[in-house]
C-alpha cells in the first residue's frame, strides 16, 4: 500500500523530492504522463480523462493515498474525481491536489495582500486560485499570468540559458509592476527555476517553495487522518513508472528529483 503521486510529466518530481525528505519512511509510486505532456493546452475533458486513467492506475498498483502534483490535473479534474470517481468505486481511498496548500501559504506569507501566480494557460485562465485565495481572504488584490513556455523549456534542459532567463523576465515583467509581494509557482515544473525567478523578483517579493509546502501539508494530512495512514507501508521504497520512454524518464528525472532513479516501468494507462 502506497503514496501515489501523479503529474503529466517531471515537475511532481519536485514534489516528491520534498515528500521522500520530510516523510521519507513510506512507500511511494511516482507516474509520469510524459507520453501525453503538457496538460495545459488541452480541454478539460482531456485533461479529467487523461487523470481518472492515471489515478485508476495508480489504484490498482496499491495506491491509498494519491496526490495529483500536476497543477492543471488539480484544477481541472481533482472535484470530479473526489466527487463522481471515488463514492463509489473507491470509497475508502482518497485523491488531494496541491491547490490548497499553496493558496493557504500564500495567505500566511504575503504582507501587503499582493500576491502573483504563475502557471500554465488552463490553470491561470480558471482563475482556481484567485478563487481559493479569495475564501481564505477576500480582501487580497491577485494577478495571474500564463507561462506556457516554461514547462518545454524545463523538460529540454534548457534551465539557466539566456533564452530561457529572457523568456522569464517578460513573463515576470507585468507581475513585477504589480508590485506583488509574493509569487506562488502554479505549476511543478518551476521550481526548477526558482532561483532565476527570485532573482528576477527581487527581494521585495517572497516566491513560495511549493514542494515544501505541500509536503508538510501531507504531513499533517496524515497526522489527522490515521485511518488512511496506518495503511500506508513503510519500506522506504519508491517506484518509478512513465508512459513513455523509460530510459529518457530516467535522465532527466534525476536531475528533478536530485538522486539516482535506478529503474523506470513503462505504464500502461487506459
Amino acid at each position: 500500500m502506497m503514496i501515489g503521486v501523479f503529474d503529466s510529466g517531471f515537475g511532481g518530481l519536485t514534489i516528491l523530492k520534498a515528500f521522500l525528505k520530510k516523510l521519507p519512511e513510506y512507500d511511494y509510486l511516482y507516474l509520469g504522463d510524459n507520453a501525453r505532456t503538457p496538460y495545459g493546452n488541452k480541454s478539460q475533458d482531456v485533461i479529467y480523462e487523461y487523470t481518472r486513467q492515471a489515478v485508476e492506475f495508480l489504484f490498482r498498483k496499491g495506491c491509498v493515498l494519491i496526490i495529483l502534483a500536476c497543477n492543471t490535473a488539480s484544477t481541472k479534474a481533482l472535484r470530479k474525481i473526489q466527487q463522481e470517481l471515488l463514492p463509489p468505486k473507491y470509497p475508502d481511498r482518497r485523491v488531494l491536489g496541491v491547490i490548497i496548500p499553496l493558496a493557504e501559504a500564500g495567505v500566511e506569507t504575503t504582507r501587503y495582500g499582493r500576491i502573483g501566480v504563475i502557471g500554465t494557460r488552463a490553470t491561470i485562465e480558471s482563475k482556481v486560485y484567485e478563487q481559493e485565495l479569495e475564501k481564505l481572504a477576500p480582501q487580497l488584490k491577485i494577478f495571474g499570468q500564463a507561462c506556457p513556455l516554461l514547462v518545454p523549456l524545463v523538460e529540454e534542459d534548457w534551465v539557466g540559458k539566456p533564452e530561457t532567463n529572457m523568456i522569464l523576465k517578460k513573463y515576470l515583467y507585468r507581475l513585477k509592476r504589480k508590485k506583488i509581494d509574493t509569487l506562488i509557482l502554479g505549476c511543478t515544473h518551476y521550481p526548477i527555476l526558482q532561483k532565476d525567478i527570485e532573482r528576477i523578483m527581487g527581494k521585495n517579493c517572497q516566491v513560495l517553495n511549493g514542494p515544501e509546502t505541500v509536503s508538510h501539508k501531507l504531513k499533517d494530512y496524515l497526522l489527522r487522518h490515521p485511518e488512511i495512514e496506518s495503511r500506508i507501508s513503510r519500506t522506504g521504497t519508491v517506484t518509478f513508472c512513465t508512459t513513455d520512454y523509460p530510459a529518457w524518464f530516467q535522465t532527466l528525472g534525476q536531475k528533478f528529483l536530485g538522486q539516482n532513479i535506478p529503474e523506470v516501468e513503462r505504464a500502461i494507462v487506459d
